[in-house]
């Protein structure tokens, strides 16, 4: 097994564990959770937007927040993570979520690269040579794409993306739950 793959396959699993000691590290207050959650709704809105253009193994996905980014379901979760590390209100936990991003992410998305081109070749190298990778552009790139379509609602639902705001909320829940005791 690559390295790549290695991160691919265990970035979740070995997710669970460090958000254990992420919330053990936590200390987060109302002010917190509410910044949290307003930068935290950004990167959700991002995911959703991008879900709603993304199918999967179909169709290079190169509209909506794709001719920005391309891997813009990632940078929302960068977006969810720095919600996640303000709602905690602690340097310890932010580093843990920050580190965990960094490393697996950066191997995920070279991964998934890779993919793409042998799934899409040419076409993939020409989006690839318009739209960075992670940081997005300040305009929309014009790439030509078959099928390319419209934000798709019924989209979001089958690419299930609404899991993430479930669980982001959740998370918050979580986090009023912890100020509440550690007020006791």
């Amino acid at each position: 097994m690559s390295v790549a793959a290695f991160f691919a396959r265990w970035r979740v699993r070995l997710g669970y564990p460090l958000a254990i000691i992420v919330l053990w590290l936590a200390r987060p207050t109302p002010k917190s959770i509410l910044a949290g959650a307003i930068i935290g709704a950004i990167g959700l809105w991002i995911r959703a937007r991008a879900a709603g253009h993304l199918r999967k193994q179909q169709v290079l996905a190169v509209t909506g927040p794709y001719a920005y980014t391309r891997n813009p379901l990632y940078l929302g979760s960068f977006i969810l993570v720095v919600g996640v590390a303000v709602a905690a209100y602690s340097w310890a936990s932010a580093l843990i979520l920050f580190g965990y991003f960094a490393v697996f992410y950066s191997f995920v998305m070279r991964r998934e690269e890779r993919e793409l081109y042998q799934h899409h070749g040419d076409a993939f190298q020409e989006y690839a040579r318009t739209v960075p990778l992670f940081f997005p552009r300040l305009t929309p790139a014009k790439v030509s794409a078959e099928n390319a379509g419209a934000f798709s609602f019924a989209q979001y639902k089958r690419n299930r993306e609404y899991r993430a705001a479930i669980g982001f909320l959740l998370l918050l829940l979580v986090f009023v739950v912890i100020w509440r005791l550690r007020l006791l």
